[in-house]
């Protein structure tokens, strides 16, 4: 699993709350926590300022507050808990995981399951609706795959077409094939 992880484990950016446009960078390598800040400003005062950078040991940063405050205010309570996570050696490896894997892993749920996985993260959330995931399901669970079937999935997916009852599902083939003979003719 520690191959998942590269030398920068997260990365994050912002702009501070109005009405300063300082733009600030968040990053956590493997050893130390690096935010980097760059003032921007009309004021004259201000125009000579260089960029800075702050650099701590994950240890160090655990215990400096008067780091984590602008983090927060910057970039949200959110990031900053997550950030503290990482440096605890916390790591979401599922999160690393790229999302052909998570496909397939995701096939060996039970719907319910897979239903449940969807309300976790806006990722899972994408994964579990998409069609990529609904066509294995749909391939998986019928006999045969008509040219049909796959020409109505374009229209309203493979979910819908999963979820949609024999019957209906050959009404709406039907419909589909006249629609295009009218068409023809």
């Amino acid at each position: 699993m520690a191959s998942l992880i590269g030398e920068t484990v997260f990365e994050s950016n912002g702009q501070a709350p109005a009405p300063s446009k300082d733009f600030y960078q968040l990053v956590i390598t493997k050893k130390e926590v690096i935010w980097r800040f760059w003032k921007i400003s009309l004021r004259s005062e201000f125009r000579n300022t260089n960029p800075g950078e702050l650099r701590e040991t994950h240890k160090e940063y655990l215990d400096d507050y008067s780091l984590q405050a602008p983090i927060a205010t910057v970039l949200g309570d959110s990031i900053v808990s997550y950030t503290l996570n990482l440096c605890r050696s916390n790591f979401d490896y599922l999160e690393r995981l790229p999302d052909a894997l998570l496909l397939y892993l995701i096939l060996y749920l039970d719907l319910e399951d897979v239903a449940q996985l969807s309300q976790t993260s806006r990722r899972f959330e994408k994964l579990c609706s998409s069609d990529a995931l609904w066509e294995r399901i749909v391939e998986n669970s019928c006999d045969t795959i008509t040219p049909e079937m796959r020409a109505l999935s374009k229209e309203v997916g493979w979910k819908q077409i999963f979820f949609t009852n024999k019957l209906h599902l050959q009404m709406q083939i039907r419909r589909r094939r006249q629609t295009s003979e009218n068409l023809v003719v």
